[in-house]
């Protein structure tokens, strides 16, 4: 199988199932039979290995093309594991717009435990090279950065990375590997929060990593084992469930989104619209070179005269609510909500305003997204 969406359906089978089940069982047990005491088992205790999860981790891996994957309990768990893979006194470069609960992992709690961390515009080669010092290990970003949806091209950041010696760690959260695969492309991990796009039903909380050496995968897997935060079984097929649909659902997503993005434009209340699926954004271009579709996120600024507060408690249809990549449509204030750990000086100076509304998109009928927007902007006047 080749096709991207058959792969989605099909992935790779365990090789566990006797029972001629038409979908893979869930092994809710934590542990298993050995056939005698000294005999080499393929599964002995959940947390070092279960077959539901198995099924999901290879999966991701064939659908990242990388060397293995792993599945954890949450999105910052597979963050936290990745980065456990550094030294006391390592430093690593990262993106200058990251996810909120990232920004405190990092600075909140590996900054106690050795290590350095410099923030850059990593959409900027020549911040990226400034940064470099003799103990930077890896450079870190997200493919589309949260909430401004600037794009930053894996290609040449991973290419600058292999010139020092340097991983390039790439969250691809916001695309999936439907729209982009990172390690094609040359980074050597990927991580995802899979409560988002993968799950796709705002039920599910988990995280993955893709790596793409054994060297890689080695580290990561033994990782997961030695600090244990494994996702459970009911979890991972939750999510292998999500993924069966992701094309299906991230197609109209982004359908949606590129109508709301050209429809918010026309408003003399909103100031500025950031989607990279408008041909006058400034991440357009990079984001056609690299990039399978603009994803189903888009944020926008709304004029000074209109209270941000106000206009998000005047939705009907959007849910104010942080996450993205549900069925259902999100809205929320950066500012205030996923970004409120920021410190305000890393919150201005990554582009973040009390005006910026952030929208993840559903598969709702857009007539009626667009409506409600409308109603809500018609009552800032």
């Amino acid at each position: 199988m080749t096709d991207f969406n058959t792969k989605l359906v099909h992935g790779i089978p365990v090789g566990d199932n006797q029972t001629g089940a038409v979908v893979p069982p869930i092994y809710q047990s934590t542990t298993f039979a050995y056939p005698q005491a000294d005999a080499k088992v393929r599964w002995d205790y959940t947390r070092s290995g279960n077959p539901t999860r198995e099924y999901l981790e290879k999966e991701i891996a064939y659908l990242e093309d990388g060397d293995a994957g792993f599945a954890f309990s949450s999105g910052l768990a597979a963050i936290s594991t990745v980065f456990s893979i550094f030294d006391r006194d390592d430093h690593i470069i990262i993106g200058d717009s990251v996810y909120g609960g990232t920004y405190r992992l990092l600075n909140d709690y590996f900054t106690k435990h050795g290590l350095s961390f410099t923030t850059v515009d990593t959409r900027d080669l020549d911040a990226i090279k400034g940064a470099i010092q003799p103990n930077t290990r890896a450079i870190y970003f997200e493919t589309l950065s949260n909430p401004l949806l600037k794009v930053t091209s894996v290609k040449k950041v991973s290419a600058l990375a292999k010139e020092h010696g340097l991983l390039t760690i790439v969250d691809n959260t916001f695309l999936t590997p439907y729209l982009q695969q990172p390690l094609n492309l040359g980074a050597d991990i990927v991580i995802h929060s899979a409560t988002k796009y993968l799950g796709g039903h705002s039920d599910v909380l988990a995280g993955l990593v893709v790596t793409r050496t054994p060297a890689l995968s080695q580290q990561v897997g033994y990782l997961q084992n030695a600090l244990g935060p494994t996702l459970a079984p009911e979890a991972a097929n939750l999510v292998r469930r999500g993924i069966e649909t992701l094309s299906l659902r991230m197609d109209r997503e982004q359908q949606n989104a590129l109508a709301i993005a050209e429809h918010l434009e026309a408003s003399p209340l909103v100031s500025s619209v950031h989607y990279p699926g408008l041909k006058q954004d400034p991440n357009y271009q990079i984001a056609q070179e690299e990039l399978n579709g603009a994803g189903g996120v888009l944020s926008f600024e709304l004029a000074d005269n209109v209270d941000a507060d106000r206009f998000v408690n005047q939705l009907k249809l959007f849910t104010l609510a942080v996450s993205l990549g549900s069925v259902a449509s999100l809205a929320e204030l950066p500012w205030t909500m996923t970004h409120a750990e920021l410190p305000v000086s890393a919150r201005k100076a990554s582009g973040l305003s009390p005006q910026l509304i952030r929208l993840a998109i559903g598969v709702e009928s857009v007539r009626d997204l667009i409506e409600d927007l409308d109603q809500a902007l018609a009552q800032m006047g």
